[in-house]
């Protein structure tokens, strides 16, 4: 699960946001410093992140990947389903994704002082190109697999999966649908525990 998900699973509270979508450049388990919904956030990132990692759905996704991408493949998922979020958005929200993304971004610059550092460097770049609605489309998935296949010096080669998804499209839709279904049940329970 990438940016989208992450910030959707996490429900009204926007200090839960904040956490979940800041947590993976958090390393380790101090972070009692952040205010205690963010610390929330970046636990349920954590439990999100290990819940997909072993689900059989997710890895029958990733399997199509790994034969080119390599330990590539989970994050080019990732991204994958975060495309068939936004693309799907409204049978999830009754809140436009358009008009989700421009409140987020306001929240985000309300607590700008609560970011990580490596948050703040990129939040410009994620409002400027507004990486949210690039997800709904294929045209805007290639830019940013580009730009992730550049972090890794184009090593990586992510930005050809596209041609991955519209071979198996149907299947990789399929089974977000699922996962999806259980992951919402999975994120319930563990906010019931959290509170």
């Amino acid at each position: 699960m990438n940016f989208l998900a992450h910030i959707y699973l996490s429900g009204e509270n926007d200090h839960i946001k904040i956490g979940n979508f800041m947590a993976d450049g958090i390393h380790g388990k101090n972070f009692d410093e952040y205010p205690i919904d963010v610390q929330k956030g970046i636990r349920l990132h954590r439990e999100i992140d290990s819940y997909t990692d072993f689900h059989p759905v997710f890895r029958q996704s990733k399997h199509r990947l790994h034969e080119r991408y390599g330990h590539y493949s989970g994050v080019i998922m990732d991204i994958f389903y975060d495309h068939f979020l936004a693309k799907n958005f409204s049978k999830y929200s009754a809140i436009p994704l358009e008009e989700y993304v421009r409140d987020f971004f306001i929240v985000l610059d309300e607590n700008f002082e609560t970011l990580t550092p490596r948050f703040k460097k990129i939040l410009p770049v994620l409002k400027e190109e507004n990486w949210f609605l690039l997800y709904a489309s294929i045209e805007g998935l290639t830019h940013i697999l580009y730009m992730m296949d550049r972090r890794t010096k184009l090593r990586s080669k992510m930005q050809f999966s596209v041609e991955e998804l519209e071979l198996f499209y149907t299947e990789f839709e399929t089974e977000f649908t699922l996962f999806f279904a259980e992951v919402e049940e999975f994120v319930k329970g563990k906010m019931q525990e959290m509170d």
